[in-house]
Formats: structure tokens, C-alpha cells, sequence
């Protein structure tokens, strides 16, 4: 099969999982084009079956903003046309599902089908689809796609809740390549973090509000002052130096490090015992399938998809959006010597659940439902 790809390129949750399918597709066989303004960041090493084209968007006086919706699309013509793309895979609606549209409808008049499959992948429906300046089209781009994908059955509910869509939306989670997040032998590593044996908690994100960092930390507080600890923070955002502050105000600051943005992020996890995810809303929760996978057990809010991953109990800790206490009770819990061993076997066996090799097929047979209905309509 010959598939397109379209995506944001950077860390972001959604061109992190689009880039890692295209990489899964492309090993099994299948050629594969990204189609973006840069290349992603996850994109790193060379196969065959992989190609990048850039989307170039030409400066001019007239414009305020560059038109990249425009240069998008007619990029998406000029693959689709030379190099017979078989479907046009979107990730996030915002603006690839609408670019879509325009250059299938472009291709359509040239005698070419060109089935589009639009996966949803959160923010792009829980918060900048509901603005009211990118509803329409947002409902519009969806319900012309021939296939939907959501990453979460809660993504799904939302999206029927939100928006009038009529186009059947298929869950298809996240997934994992379980052989490069894995525990690794890292004793030195951690070693210079923990030299006197303290307990390593670990957060990543893009420091924004909707990742509520200071309960991060207002949580490894309260856990610091119970047992001795470390806090790892990866990743960087607007709310790095309020972060920053807010340690020095609890005066934790000495164990707590800023590690940055961070490819090799499961070098991190696998010296680390706790993965705290205090979200305010999660469609997925990637960051903590990643953690599991390296054996790291995960305190979480309830919110959005998390619970369909986090398993209560078992993998980990869930609690209400906000209430620091209980995430502090919780983490104390799995962090006891007694139960530590437990929540990481089983937060690896539920992160195996999500392997890449379960996953893909899920979308290999969209992409074929979508060239079917593309031909039926055509």
C-alpha cells in the first residue's frame, strides 16, 4: 500500500504516534510519505520505504499570516498525483482533515480518488475545535473523511457530544514499540541521581495548564516529606519558570531536576519508580503507555482517556482532577516496598497490550474500509 501521512512534526503527542505508525508501516512493507513543514522529530533513521516532502509556504507582503492550509493541500495533489498514494492519512483536524478535503475534491476533478482517513487525537476536538471559529469546518472536514479514528472511546464520546458529527468513529488506541521502551540497565544513571537510594518520580510534558505541573510538584512535596525522593521533569513549556519558582517556594528545589525536551526519554524512565500524570484532561495518556512500558507504575487523574489505560489498582493510582492529598496517599501506596514490585510487572503486561503489532492491523483495515467507501462514492 502507498500512504500518506500528515502531521505535526514536533514532540507533540500527535506527530509523535503518527510518525511512529508511519515507521511501523513502513517495516512491514507498505511505502510511506510524510507530508509536513518539517521533519519529525521522531522521523531518525532510514528505511526504504520512508519519504519526506516538505509543505513550502511562500512569504509574500499581502500576506498577514502564510496560507499554509493552501500549500498544504496543494502538496497533498502533487503526492497523491506522482506518486499514486493509495489514502491520505490526517492526524488532528486542525488544519490537515479540511486541507484534505480541498485537495481531494481538487484531485476528484482530475479523474483521481484519493480516500482520506482523519484520526482524532484530543486538543484538536476538546479545545481548538470548539472555538467557534473552526467548529464548521472542523464538523464539516470529519464527516467528508472516509474514515474517523479516535485514540480513546472518551475522544469519541466527546467529539459526538461536541460537534454533529454523522460519520462512525473507530476507536483505535495508541500504541507502543515495546523494544525500544523497555527497562534498561541504567544502575549509574540512577546512581547519580539517587547516590543514597531515594525514590525517582518522573513527569513529562509540554508544561501547559492543561498538565497541571505544580500539583507535580505540590505532590512530590508531600511525598518528600514522608520518604526520601527525587523529581524528574521533562520537557519545557510556559509554565517552566513558574515551575521553577514554585520549587524554590517549597523548598524542594534540590531534588528536583529540569531535564529539558529529551529524545531518549526511556533512559529516564527506566531509572525511575513513579510516573505522576496529574492531568486535566488526557485523550490517550501516550506519555504514561511510555512509562508503563519501561515498568514504571503511574499515579494519574481520572480524566479523559487516562482510565481506559491506567487501570486502577493495578498499574497504578487514579484520583479527581486536582486532589494533591490523594495523589500524595496514592504514590505513598505504590511506592511502598511491599507493593512496588506488583504495580510494575503489571504496568509492563498492560503496556503489552498496546504493542505496535496489535495496533497497526487496526489501521491497515481502516485504510481498506476507506479505499472501498472512496471507490463506491466515486
Amino acid at each position: 500500500m502507498n500512504i500518506g501521512i500528515v502531521c505535526y512534526p514536533t514532540f507533540g503527542g500527535s506527530g509523535v504516534v503518527a510518525t511512529e505508525l508511519g515507521k511501523a508501516l513502513a517495516q512491514r512493507g507498505h511505502r510511506v510519505h510524510f507530508i509536513t513543514y518539517s521533519q519529525p522529530v521522531r522521523l531518525d533513521f532510514f528505511n526504504e520505504n520512508l519519504f519526506y516532502h516538505e509543505v513550502y509556504v511562500p512569504t509574500y507582503p499581502l500576506f498577514q499570516f502564510p496560507p499554509y492550509e493552501s500549500a498544504l493541500a496543494s502538496k497533498m495533489v502533487d503526492i497523491v498525483q506522482n506518486e499514486k498514494l493509495d489514502v491520505l492519512h490526517v492526524h488532528y483536524a486542525i488544519p490537515h482533515a479540511s486541507a484534505a478535503y480541498l485537495a481531494k475534491q481538487i484531485l476528484r476533478s482530475r479523474g483521481i480518488t484519493a480516500p482520506v482517513v482523519t484520526t482524532l487525537h484530543g486538543t484538536d476536538i476538546t479545545l481548538v475545535g470548539k472555538d467557534a471559529s473552526y467548529e464548521p469546518v472542523v464538523t464539516f472536514s470529519i464527516n467528508q473523511s472516509d474514515g474517523v479514528t479516535s485514540v480513546s472511546a472518551d475522544l469519541r464520546r466527546e467529539t459526538y457530544e461536541y460537534f454533529p458529527v454523522e460519520h462512525k468513529i473507530e476507536v483505535i488506541p495508541n500504541f507502543i514499540d515495546l523494544q525500544r521502551f523497555k527497562k534498561q540497565e541504567k544502575s549509574h544513571f540512577r546512581t547519580a541521581i539517587a547516590p543514597d537510594g531515594e525514590k525517582i518520580l518522573l513527569h513529562t510534558s509540554n508544561f501547559r495548564s492543561v498538565k497541571r505541573v505544580e500539583d507535580v510538584l505540590r505532590i512530590f512535596a508531600g511525598v518528600r516529606q514522608v520518604l526520601p525522593a527525587k523529581l524528574l521533569l521533562v520537557g519545557d513549556g510556559p509554565d517552566r519558570t513558574r515551575m521553577e519558582k514554585l520549587a524554590r517556594e517549597l523548598d524542594c528545589q534540590r531534588d528536583v531536576r529540569f531535564l529539558g525536551k529529551l529524545e531518549a526519554v526511556e533512559e529516564v524512565l527506566s531509572v525511575s519508580d513513579l510516573f505522576l500524570m496529574p492531568s486535566e484532561n488526557e485523550s490517550f495518556g501516550l506519555a504514561a503507555l511510555e512509562a508503563m512500558a519501561c515498568e514504571v507504575p503511574v499515579v494519574s487523574t481520572n480524566a479523559g482517556g487516562i482510565p481506559e489505560l491506567n487501570v486502577h489498582g493495578v498499574t497504578g493510582m487514579l484520583s479527581n482532577i486536582g486532589d494533591v492529598d490523594d495523589m500524595v496517599k496514592n504514590a505513598l501506596y505504590v511506592l511502598d516496598d511491599e507493593n512496588l514490585p506488583r504495580f510494575k510487572a503489571a504496568a509492563r503486561a498492560r503496556a503489552e497490550e498496546f504493542a505496535v503489532g496489535n495496533i497497526v492491523p487496526l489501521y491497515e483495515d481502516c485504510y481498506e474500509r476507506a479505499m472501498q467507501l472512496a471507490l463506491q462514492a466515486s
